[in-house]
């Protein structure tokens, strides 16, 4: 059994939370790594051994979530072949996502600026593919005639947006739950795109 591995590993994820708080807390550049090396309880210098500096720790935290994201998009789109159902899955699945993450979400989304030129092209790739994917959906459900936009690129991007800003003022305690969120703007977005057809779609089964 490789313990070191394990113990490396443990270290590795116990920076990356604290990373994660530190940075939402503080904004990235008010943090130092002592901040972070003391939330994780560790002396500055660990943080050195697994990460080169505190860029390479967003850097990390933002490849991580947004690979994330955009493996949930295409999960939820791959659930039908029916745009307006692969849109209420998606926004759903996206939206909760963000409520249920909000800390590593408003990270993840709102300290681009702080990524060096490399990585920050690599994230604003995937972020791209992920707009790619769901403006493909909203351009299916416009030529089958489901939905009715003028402008599906425009549409694609408030629907984003909606989803992403949800992380921003979602706290633990509202009298809100991650998946009513998730429920009522995927109904939202139905009515986004100019869904033509029975608007409780967006409502989950049962």
């Amino acid at each position: 059994m490789d313990n070191g591995g394990s113990r490396n590993a443990d270290r590795r994820a116990r920076l990356l939370e604290a990373a994660v708080a530190a940075f939402a807390a503080r904004g990235f550049h008010a943090t130092t790594t002592r901040d972070i090396a003391a939330a994780a309880g560790m002396s500055p210098a660990a943080v050195y051994v697994h990460h080169e500096t505190k860029e390479q720790l967003l850097y990390e935290i933002s490849r991580e979530g947004h690979a994330g994201s955009l493996a949930l998009v295409r999960k939820a789109i791959a659930t039908s072949e029916d745009p307006a159902a692969q849109l209420v899955a998606v926004i759903r699945a996206f939206v909760t996502d963000h409520a249920r993450s909000p800390t590593i979400a408003r990270v993840v989304n709102y300290e681009l600026a702080a990524l060096t030129p490399e990585h920050r092209a690599e994230i604003e790739g995937i972020r791209r593919t992920i707009t790619g994917e769901l403006r493909q959906v909203v351009e299916r459900g416009v030529a089958d005639g489901a939905f009715e936009t003028s402008d599906p690129r425009m549409t694609t991007a408030a629907l984003l947006s909606l989803g992403i800003d949800v992380a921003r003022w979602y706290r633990q305690g509202l009298d809100l739950s991650p998946e009513g969120i998730g429920d009522f703007y995927a109904a939202l977005a139905l009515r986004i795109v100019g869904h033509r057809g029975d608007l409780t779609a967006g409502r989950r089964p049962g």
